[in-house]
């Protein structure tokens, strides 16, 4: 995973630019779901909605300045070529299909706890290219590309929050 230039500054994480996006996007379609930005990740229903109408290739790309994840790791997540991932960015308009929408937002979510945890997003780069006792010697990272394993390591990143070491 390359961290490039993307820096976590306190006060000014890039969450909430995220969240604003997706709050104008869903809001577009929605009127009803009067979407206060920092709440839409608690908002589950909202999600859902988000999900199933495709996420924009332009919020895409505000998620990837804020997470520690390559091209390369987007590609292998999303289970796509960085090739295609190119051709994504290039077609005008582009939405991502339900299934990649939904990896893109879990993968928002596992960032943001990392965050928080860690403090910086350079310190939860580390920690998920270090392999943990906890999850069987596995590196938190290579976890990610499944739901179970999202799962896996958001458990661990509660257990370290709380003060919860294995």
């Amino acid at each position: 995973m390359d961290m490039g230039a993307v820096k976590y500054k306190e006060g000014d994480d890039g969450f909430n630019t995220v969240n604003e996006a997706i709050s104008m996007y869903v809001s577009q379609d929605l009127p009803d779901a009067s979407v206060a930005s920092a709440q839409f990740f608690k908002n589950k229903m909202l999600v859902v909605k988000t999900i199933r109408k495709g996420l924009p290739f332009a919020i895409f790309s505000l998620i990837k300045k804020i997470t520690p994840f390559s091209d390369e790791d987007w590609a292998n997540y999303l289970n796509l070529s960085t090739k295609t991932l190119q051709r994504y960015k290039n077609e005008k308009d582009f939405l991502f299909k339900p299934i990649h929408t939904e990896k893109i937002l879990e993968l928002t979510e596992v960032t943001n706890m990392g965050v928080s945890v860690f403090d910086d997003l350079e310190s939860f780069h580390d920690w998920l290219n270090t392999a943990s006792l906890a999850l069987g010697n596995h590196k938190p990272g290579e976890l990610l590309q499944d739901s179970y394993g999202k799962e896996l390591v958001l458990a661990e990143l509660n257990r370290i929050e709380h003060g919860i070491f294995a």
